[in-house]
């Protein structure tokens, strides 16, 4: 396994009385492209909002090329460069496409250019103008991963994005991963679309009860598709 540029260990998430994490532990290795995958419930993104710390309570590890984030602020965390796509989205619906695109802070050298972001998403362009409230979904979700590519961000946490989107959009999205991959960007997804995840990860984290139950190399998925079947309920 090559080197891991994100390291989870025993980690435990609270909200309130609710202990919603039960000792997560998992390796994201630079330049991959990771999935978690389970039911809904299981932890997931609950997992991705404990590394960018804005969850109330949590316990454990998770070092970001061995410095620990646990503790640290979220806006400190992403400094660090580490960029987030909420399931929501987030984007300000009364900014248009390119303050929207523009309004995150570059945290480390060697983001993306607007050149290179509109190579990526060339709906993006044509819809420069347009306010956050005309975009469709898919465009929404075009435009909150574009944003995370200018700051600098390194690895990037990817939540449902190709939840309630059309096909010929989720095969988009596929396109603009792999590519993100072969720049050097490491990707930690969840996505309920097995099929999709399929396609594009190196390694897929099973979750359960907030819990990770099993990681499968992308290369044995063949092999244990039965498995994965009765787990997930695909």
């Amino acid at each position: 396994m090559p080197e891991a540029m994100l390291e989870i260990r025993d980690l435990h998430a609270y909200y309130g009385e609710s202990h919603v994490l039960h000792g997560v532990t998992l390796s994201v290795p630079a330049g991959e492209v990771v999935t978690l995958l389970g039911r809904n419930g299981a932890g997931k993104t609950t997992t991705l909002r404990s590394i960018m710390g804005i969850v109330p309570r949590a316990e454990g590890s998770i070092r970001l090329q061995g410095k620990e984030l646990l503790g640290l602020a979220p806006f400190r965390i992403g400094r660090l460069g580490i960029g987030f796509v909420p399931e929501e989205r987030g984007i300000f619906a009364s900014l248009d496409v390119e303050e929207n695109l523009m309004l995150p802070p570059q945290v480390q050298p060697g983001g993306l250019s607007v050149a290179e972001i509109f190579e990526l998403f060339p709906n993006l362009k044509e819809r420069l103008r347009s306010q956050g409230t005309r975009l469709s979904g898919g465009e929404q979700q075009m435009l909150a991963i574009a944003r995370i590519l200018r700051t600098g961000a390194r690895l990037l946490l990817l939540d449902e994005p190709t939840e309630g989107l059309a096909p010929v959009i989720i095969q988009q999205i596929g396109r603009v991963i792999r590519t993100l991959k072969e720049k050097g960007f490491t990707v930690l997804l969840v996505e309920q679309n097995f099929r999709f995840a399929a396609t594009l990860a190196d390694r897929h984290y099973v979750m359960e009860d907030g819990q990770v139950v099993d990681m499968i190399p992308n290369d044995q998925l063949a092999a244990r598709m039965d498995q994965l079947h009765e787990r997930l309920g695909v």
